[in-house]
């Protein structure tokens, strides 16, 4: 018997929420919330001296922040589709945050603006 494939109504996912490797809580406050904008929606830790699981949120954009050794890979790239990349820039260039100055690029699949956090992790915004 060969498997069927499924319609798209048959299955459906409600929320990719990316998890970001982070190694240092104030450091990680001042990037997602002061410079990028986002609320802190809850924290959590297992326990005294447990390192800090988070969640932040803006604009329907949802991130897990994560000091967990094995909970993500440093350094990796979060692909986010957005509108309204060049007011989001100019808001960004407004806090005059010292550790960047993103600029946004037109290639073929839209603009882009790419951001790294101070863990190596790099947000890509794009607008098609």
């Amino acid at each position: 018997m060969v498997p069927t494939k499924p319609q798209d109504g048959d299955i459906r996912f409600d929320q990719t929420c990316p998890i970001l490797r982070i190694f240092d809580e104030a450091k990680a406050r001042e990037f997602y919330l002061d410079f990028l904008g986002f609320g802190l929606d809850w924290e959590h830790r297992f326990g005294d001296d447990f390192p800090l699981y988070a969640q932040v949120s803006r604009a329907g954009l949802i991130l897990h922040l994560s000091g967990h050794h094995g909970d993500a890979t440093p350094g990796s790239t979060t692909f986010v589709r957005m509108a309204g990349i060049h007011a989001f820039q100019r808001e960004l260039i407004g806090r005059n945050y010292v550790h960047a100055k993103p600029g946004v690029e037109s290639l073929p699949w839209g603009l882009v603006m790419t951001v790294a956090d101070p863990f190596g992790n790099n947000l890509r915004f794009c607008e098609a």
